[in-house]
């Protein structure tokens, strides 16, 4: 294989960003193609293999809808706020700032090497006060609209990374994501954004989108919606009453106790003085799980008794109080009623504890006889289906259904109960007690309490010198100069927030941002927006499924809300990108050594084997595990389209007649063509680039099979050079713009339109069929399309090869399947 030379890749390079090529014609909105790949980190690792597969073939996408004329907008920029360029200055000493600006700068040359149409100039760098502006004016704009709050509650806090974390932050095993810590609770004072007053629409709106099942299936059951009741319960001898929510109202007569999670406010005042010191004991060690923990099906269930009675409200009879780590105060009020007969948890608790079951629920197809029905035996026990009631008063017989709607009438008319929607979805955590991220634009008054900063003073900047090692305080908190603030509304002595913003704030918008990047009075113009969004394509990672994905299309509802769109959501079609695993199959990491960097690919082979490599040697959803053989094997590809497209422009200078019809040659040269342009555009079309691939590699053994065929016309033989070249553009782009330039053709191949199939040149005068003897291939022949059955026989019988193979033997039966054989029984 030859040495590529990577002046091809320059000098194209060098000649679209000259001319402008690639740049967004904001006046022509009408055909507007908007393709977004999610923005990168600039870490320290530098651009990787799954950054190139992540851009790559979008890139590729991309291009050919340009050349179908679609207006293409194609922006890049930088997530650059965060915990790891904070964690290497804590190691280094390099301060973020610094460290960040240079590996932004050392990517961008990495990603304009990749040679897509990125819009450059339409670039936005999240740490850059220009950017972080918009950041803190989205959230006074959330904050005005009652929509961003603060209140003391317990959180999940990483003690590696001294940081707070929200729920999605929390791996399934209870540790934080970033560093794989276990995580514990902690109690603190924190900013929050109701993203769950939007949960109804953020549950509806997603079976309207072009996403991944799996994705929408991941959101549906983060938001978990449940339909139920929430029921009043009395704690007896007390004034004190407290409410639970329940989607099994109909099983209330079988609840024997109520657990309340550890945390909540109700334990203190509810727990006896005997029993305190067994209960402070048992909430701190429940403080020190993860959610995921305690809800674990696996984990031996265990509690502690407060010594306190609440008084069943169906019924009148009394029930102990516990506490237990199974129940999270995040999820409806904190407080469970407990059914053991008819729930696992609670059954698995009960037993243990040797507390009461009392069974409420039979199957529907129960005989009930007399008004109690007896547990004999505890075996058939915990009955988590749906039936009818039994052991219930006035509602035995009752199914299920009829029942909660019986019972639930019942309660409201006692004013002890209501009909309740109850959601898994909390509301997003966004303090960070960490340096690197963009200030809360918040003063706190003694007086006058939390006051915005006014919008002309924004940005709130972050100050460079600040001790930013972790100790558990916000380091803003450190910086006097930066704390110590008259405030905006009344001038007495004040303090700015110490905490920053969760970085996934910042990438809620910069989908918005990107289309007005250079608004230096508005964080985007409303008119623009309507017309460039929604993102038409987006894609990126799976992981971001109930973080980014979630937190971008709760931020688009509440500034429609605000007035400032006019759409619903912000990404019409979602598509995710497979892995890229190292060579030795596993997720490519700095500490396994098995990173795959592109530079010393693109220097050998060139930037467009690298993307062909990507796009050919992996489905784009499913990605798999890198092999130089792999490349090696797709720079030979390259070579040989070289030769092929170079002697068919040498025999383009062969004289010819323009006249002519199609002989043979030309008609199967032609009927690949079209098979080509056909499958390239349709599989293209749906992110299927390695079968695109596969079908230009046909046509490339078409086209190096008659290109020195003398009866080609030369004429002819360019029409299928120009196709060719057009349909390869969008995956070897430096390679085909040279060719196109070698071929006498204008500037730019990108200019020009993506052919279109002729549907009558697939439709082959003639055709190959096999011919069989006993079953086995012994010939093949060219026969015409539309030949009967005894016009093929004849043709079939009057083969030489058949002949000899047939020698000595008598015919018995001729069986013809249309288009694909003949198979001849003899003896």
């Amino acid at each position: 294989m030859a040495k590529y030379n990577t002046t091809i890749d320059e000098k194209w390079q060098q000649k679209w960003e000259q001319t402008n090529l690639y740049k967004f014609d904001e006046n022509n909105t009408d055909k507007k193609l908007y393709v977004l790949e999610m923005f990168s980190y600039p870490s320290g690792s530098q651009l990787h293999a799954g950054h190139w597969f992540n851009y790559g073939p979008v890139d590729t996408w991309a291009r050919m809808k340009k050349m179908q004329g679609y207006n293409v907008f194609q922006p890049m920029g930088f997530d650059a706020f965060g915990l790891p360029a904070e964690n290497y200055a804590i190691k280094t000493g390099v301060h973020p700032k610094d460290s960040t600006e240079q590996n932004i700068t050392t990517m961008e040359k990495q990603l304009k090497a990749m040679g897509a149409m990125f819009n450059w100039d339409h670039e936005v760098v999240t740490c850059r006060p220009d950017y972080y502006k918009w950041t803190q004016w989205l959230f006074l704009k959330l904050f005005e609209k009652g929509l961003a709050y603060r209140k003391k509650a317990p959180v999940n806090w990483c003690p590696s990374c001294s940081t707070v974390l929200a729920n999605e932050q929390v791996l399934v095993d209870g540790s934080c994501e970033r560093c794989g810590t276990q995580v514990t609770k902690k109690n603190l004072t924190q900013w929050f954004l109701k993203i769950t007053d939007y949960a109804d629409e953020l549950l509806e709106k997603l079976d309207t989108l072009d996403w991944p099942e799996k994705t929408k299936s991941m959101q549906k059951h983060w938001i978990g919606k449940s339909t139920g009741a929430e029921v009043t319960f009395k704690v007896e001898d007390s004034d004190i009453d407290f409410s639970v929510f329940t989607t099994r109202v109909d099983t209330l007569y079988g609840v024997t106790y109520v657990v309340l999670a550890p945390e909540n406010d109700l334990v203190g005042v509810l727990t006896k003085d005997e029993y305190k010191d067994a209960v402070v004991t048992y909430r701190d060690e429940a403080n020190k799980q993860s959610d995921i923990e305690r809800q674990s099906i696996t984990r031996e269930k265990t509690g502690v008794f407060t010594g306190s009675y609440a008084i069943n409200p169906i019924n009148g009879i009394k029930i102990p109080i516990w506490i237990a780590d199974y129940v999270l105060n995040t999820y409806g009020t904190g407080i469970v009623m407990a059914v053991p007969a008819h729930d696992d948890r609670d059954f698995a608790f009960a037993t243990k504890y040797n507390l009461p079951i009392e069974r409420v629920i039979v199957p529907a197809n129960s005989v009930i006889s007399g008004t109690k029905t007896e547990i004999n035996s505890l075996e058939d026990l915990p009955y988590t289906e749906h039936g009818k009631m039994v052991n219930s008063e006035e509602f035995n017989g009752l199914s299920t259904v009829d029942g909660k709607i019986a019972v639930v009438k019942k309660l409201e008319a006692q004013n002890l109960g209501t009909e309740k929607v109850n959601f898994r979805l909390r509301d997003w955590l966004v303090s960070r007690q960490r340096y690197w991220g963009a200030p809360i634009p918040i003063i706190h008054c003694d007086k006058c309490g939390p006051v915005p900063v006014p919008e002309d003073q924004l940005p709130v900047e972050l100050p460079y010198d600040v001790e930013f090692a972790p100790d558990g305080e916000s380091p803003l908190a450190k910086s006097a100069d930066f704390i110590n603030v008259p405030c905006p509304v009344c001038g007495s002595p004040a303090h700015r927030e110490a905490d920053t913003l969760d970085t996934f704030v910042c990438s809620s918008f910069y989908y918005l941002r990107y289309v007005d990047n250079k608004n230096s009075e508005k964080a985007f113009d409303t008119d623009l927006i309507n017309k460039m969004l929604p993102v038409d394509k987006y894609v990126g990672g799976p992981e971001h499924a109930c973080m980014h994905l979630l937190y971008a299309r709760f931020i688009t509802k509440a500034l429609r809300d605000m007035g400032y769109l006019n759409f619903d959501e912000p990404f019409l079609s979602l598509t995710h990108q497979g892995l890229i695993l190292g060579p030795d199959g596993l997720k490519m990491s700095k500490s396994k050594g098995n990173t795959i960097s592109p530079d010393q690919y693109i220097k050998e082979f060139g930037a467009d084997v690298f993307r062909m490599y990507l796009m050919f040697g992996f489905g784009y959803t499913d990605g798999g595990a890198w092999s130089d053989d792999g490349i090696k094997a797709i720079g030979k590809f390259v070579d040989r389209i070289e030769r092929a497209v170079d002697t068919g422009i040498s025999e383009m200078l062969k004289e010819s007649n323009n006249e002519a019809p199609l002989n043979k040659a030309e008609k199967e040269l032609n009927y690949w063509r079209h098979f080509a342009i056909k499958g390239v555009t349709e599989d293209t079309e749906k992110l299927q680039f390695n079968t695109a691939i596969a079908r230009l590699m046909e046509l490339t053994n078409a086209l190096s099979k008659y290109v020195n065929e003398e009866t080609v016309n030369s004429n002819f033989l360019k029409e299928v050079l120009v196709d060719y070249l057009l349909l390869l553009a969008p995956f070897a782009p430096h390679f085909a713009e040279e060719k196109w330039e070698t071929l006498g053709m204008g500037y730019s191949i990108f200019n020009q339109s993506f052919p279109k199939f002729d549907a009558s040149a697939l439709i082959k005068d003639e055709i190959e069929i096999a011919i069989q003897v006993n079953g086995k291939i012994k010939s093949r022949i060219t026969i015409a399309q539309n030949l009967d059955e005894e016009a093929i026989k004849k043709a079939a019988l009057e083969d030489e090869t058949l002949i000899a193979s047939l020698e000595g033997k008598t015919v018995r039966k001729i069986i013809i399947i249309k288009g694909r054989l003949v198979n001849i029984v003899a003896s």
